[in-house]
């Protein structure tokens, strides 16, 4: 099979390596304008040298390197199955990462100041007292949950289907106010979409209890920027842990890097990692090939 690799050059010299190593009946090519119509399928990340799909009339799968797809799906000329990126490590990234915050907003580390004041009073509550509500139950929100319900977490988890997950109370669009008001943390996992833009505004950021900690490694335009500074102004939210935004990176003279409760982390919660994700490529493009089923293909009405 001809594989063109349409990532951008710095991913090529970790990645194709190890495709060709786990799948050497591959021919994997990064400059398929001299025969798009030789290319069988077609491994992409945005910011890549291909942006017109259309001169890949043989190309029976597009396979993404990331969890998110939406600047993909929306491209106009592509015509292909889609497949987003759902890896072991990338799930094990996001539930390592939102398991780290949780733990310090739940423990109150913050409070500790190395100041000499003997603080033996700030003692924290057992996990199992405190609700963590995950917005997103699909297999990132599923990692997460896991994770946290191992520690003890009460976990309750927003689903546009409400399908059940183990463990957790999962709730559907009818009841996510519910869902809000017992988020003493609250994490968003949701996708990019036309139903989840701005789904964090005011009026949503105004369900949560005092003090509330919101953790955002989905996207950001999830949360209405300007909403969320006005809730923790006014001392209703707690803090806010961000590592997703409308804009990337975050411009310097944003005023998330200077509010005191806001913590800014650079989009580094669930990165892709080749040794967990090239054999699920790898794995999708055989099945492609073959005329089997494709793995975490996307439905382009959802988007994701």
């Amino acid at each position: 099979m001809r594989v063109l690799f349409a990532a951008p050059d710095a991913l090529w010299p970790a990645w194709a390596p190890v495709l060709t190593r786990l799948a050497p009946e591959m021919d994997l090519v990064r400059d398929a304008d001299a025969d798009p119509a030789g290319i069988d399928a077609i491994i992409l990340a945005p910011g890549g040298p291909v942006g017109d799909l259309s001169p890949f009339v043989n190309a029976r799968l597009v396979q993404s390197l990331w969890a998110g797809v939406e600047r993909i799906v929306t491209n106009p000329t592509l015509t292909q199955p889609l497949a987003r990126m759902v890896d072991p490590g990338l799930a094990r990234g996001m539930a390592e990462y939102c398991a780290g915050w949780t733990l310090r907003a739940h423990l109150g580390m913050d409070a500790y100041a190395q100041d000499g004041v003997w603080r033996n009073d700030l003692t924290p509550s057992l996990a199992g007292a405190r609700q963590v509500t995950i917005l997103g139950m699909g297999e990132l929100g599923r990692s997460v949950a896991a994770m946290l319900g191992g520690i003890g977490f009460r976990i309750a988890g927003f689903s546009a289907s409400g399908r059940a997950v183990p463990g957790v109370e999962v709730v559907d669009p009818a009841d996510l106010g519910r869902a809000l008001s017992g988020a003493e943390i609250l994490i968003n996992l949701l996708p990019d979409t036309d139903r989840t833009r701005g789904l964090l505004d005011a009026g949503r950021l105004a369900l949560l209890p005092g003090g509330a900690w919101l953790i955002n490694p989905g996207r950001g335009t999830v949360l209405d920027d300007d909403a969320l500074l006005a809730a923790l102004d006014r001392g209703r939210l707690g803090h806010a842990v961000l590592d997703v935004f409308r804009t990337e990176p975050l411009p310097p003279g944003h005023p998330f890097w200077t509010h005191p409760r806001i913590t800014v982390t650079p989009h580094v919660a669930a990165e892709t990692r080749v040794e967990t994700a090239a054999p699920v490529a790898v794995e999708n493009l055989r099945r492609a090939m073959a005329g089997r089923p494709v793995l975490h293909l996307v439905d382009r009405q959802k988007g994701y």
